[in-house]
């Protein structure tokens, strides 16, 4: 192996962790179209006209997406510049920034709604992500840059405005922000803080562990979620302070300047309106006819493009029984041209839907690759038709680093008792059985085993001399069997539940390595927020999380401190 592909995959063996790797398959609530395009992105080449099977092979691409690029960097990366500035940026984000004024310079983009204090890990793992890709391609000699599209347009703030973490109990908790900073169908980026936000942080310090990192991690939230900010300059300037030291470029697409860079695509959709989404329909139709499942949920009549009215809240707009289109319960009808100029003129007045948005990021950058999570792959095959529709170059889209951190303390727990991830899956009652046959109780499990065993036994025995004499009372013997079976399995997770009251001290270890590992029957990353490990582990986790991700493997990775 070269110095530049050891550089590009920068494993996490180089960087002295442990790390395991589990399948998709084996992780419950995955779907076939995930599970497929993890396999073999070519292979699905009819819904995802762009894919790649390995990150190297992107290089091979720029030529095309520059080619097709045609928006103005300048203007891009002064609007760029101004807001990274506003939010803290490094050197090393400005030094990023100059890289893509260069006509030959790519992006590699991901995203993610903007979360109260960051929101789930893998926010975190999408961010670094683009980061580690970046790298890979500036090694190899393709100029690339890390760009984080903040969804600031979204307006499901429920969705954003709470925080889970491990507290200082071992237990799951969560924090949320008051709901009444948000006007109902308002973009989330444009809330403004309240004094409030000082007791949330309060709130989240008193439940997280004391520890020498909690002065830092203090002072982190209270320098960038500070009354008066807006929910996306808050989430900004955290990501700014974790990972601005990588050089990730951040991208508010509220900004007014980007607005009007994408107002030609803005009216361009517009004008397709009815051609996307036939499209769209035909396309879900054809996902479902292979099989899979059509993530967004359109209709012949879906406009690509909210509107947005002067007080400050987005409409979804759909096409009427005569062709024209309007919002629901408003009086006005409007053209599919006076939409498209309308856009071309105030396209603040707009911003895309899920079917749109990623086109529209990639007209604003010269996107070579973008990662996602599994819900955003399905999307990407939906999306793949807007694209062709507006006459663009899809965008290969990739898994983003899926990991499940395991803490020195669980990493014990796990040893002692021979547990995987893996185990969890099937919940803590299953775990707690399994412990108590193996560890706890093993001798008296042995008899329980051998119990039945023997029964068994005694009863084929019996079956066959009694279906001699009378088969209706070897028929009978087997509906005895099953009530005595029955009795020993009920017995027996009696004995499981007395074993573990005897024990304690190893519930309570498995309880809290579930609320760890597998919150609510979810991969950690869906629930946990980073300042779980912030308040353990300080700033250092960030590298560890960057060093752990392996751009050479699209499984879950299990990494232990």
């Amino acid at each position: 192996m070269s110095t530049t592909e050891a550089a590009c995959y920068s494993t996490p063996e180089e960087a002295g962790l442990r790390v395991e790797t589990l399948p998709f398959e084996r992780v419950p609530h995955q779907s076939r179209l995930f599970l497929d395009y993890l396999r073999d992105p070519t292979a699905l080449r009819r819904f995802y006209p762009s894919a790649v099977r390995f990150h190297h092979e992107l290089a091979e691409r720029a030529p095309e997406v520059l080619s097709a690029y045609g928006t103005d960097r300048r203007e891009l990366c002064d609007a760029l510049e101004e807001m990274n500035r506003g939010w803290g940026a490094t050197k090393e984000t400005l030094a990023n920034i100059e890289r893509l004024r260069e006509k030959d310079c790519v992006a590699i983009v991901s995203g993610q709604q903007a979360g109260l204090f960051t929101g789930p890990l893998y926010t975190i793992y999408k961010a670094l992500s683009a980061v580690k890709l970046a790298g890979c391609l500036l090694q190899r000699g393709t100029p690339a840059v890390p760009v984080f599209w903040i969804a600031t347009e979204d307006h499901d703030f429920a969705e954003v405005a709470a925080v889970e973490f491990i507290g200082c109990d071992c237990r799951l908790a969560s924090i949320s922000v008051s709901a009444e900073m948000h006007k109902e169908g308002a973009p989330v980026g444009s809330v403004v803080l309240d004094d409030s936000i000082a007791e949330t942080i309060k709130r989240l310090l008193e439940v997280l562990p004391t520890t020498e990192f909690t002065p830092e991690v203090e002072r982190l939230l209270r320098e960038t979620w500070g009354s008066g900010r807006k929910y996306g300059e808050a989430f900004a300037r955290m990501i700014t302070k974790l990972i601005g030291c990588y050089g990730l470029i951040l991208l508010d697409p509220l900004d007014a300047k980007l607005k009007k860079l994408a107002a030609p695509l803005y009216a361009e959709a517009a004008r397709h309106a009815p051609e996307i989404a036939s499209n769209l329909v035909a396309r879900s139709s054809e996902l479902e006819a292979a099989g899979y499942h059509a993530q967004v949920a359109t209709s012949e009549n879906a406009f690509p493009l909210f509107l947005h009215t002067e007080d400050g809240t987005r409409h979804a707009v759909a096409r009427t029984k005569d062709g024209r289109y309007k919002m629901k319960d408003a009086r006005r009808e409007y053209s599919v041209e006076e939409l498209a100029e309308m856009a071309a003129r105030e396209p603040e007045r707009f911003s895309p839907n899920v079917t749109l948005r990623a086109v529209v990021q990639d007209y604003l950058l010269p996107t070579v690759a973008y990662f996602g999570g599994a819900a955003e792959i399905a999307y990407f095959a939906q999306t793949a038709e807007v694209y062709r529709v507006l006459n663009r170059p899809a965008t290969p889209i990739l898994h983003r680093a899926s990991m499940t951190i395991v803490e020195r303390h669980m990493w014990r727990t796990l040893e002692r008792y021979g547990l995987g991830l893996s185990d969890f899956f099937e919940g803590l009652d299953v775990v707690l059985a399994r412990v108590v046959e193996e560890h706890l109780g093993a001798e008296t499990a042995q008899t329980f085993k051998h119990t039945e065993e023997t029964v068994n036994r005694e009863l084929d025995s019996l079956k066959e001399q009694l279906h001699s004499v009378d088969p209706t009372l070897a028929d009978a013997l087997e509906t005895g069997r099953r009530k005595i079976n029955y009795q020993l399995e009920g017995l027996r997770s009696r004995f499981h539940r007395a074993q573990m009251s005897r024990d304690r001290a190893a519930h309570r270890q498995l309880e809290r390595a579930v609320v760890s590992l597998y919150p609510d029957k979810t991969l950690q990353e869906r629930h946990i927020n980073i300042t779980s490990l912030l308040a353990r582990h300080g700033s250092y986790i960030i590298s560890w999380i960057y060093d752990a991700i392996n751009l050479g493997s699209s499984d879950h990775q299990i990494v232990y401190l």
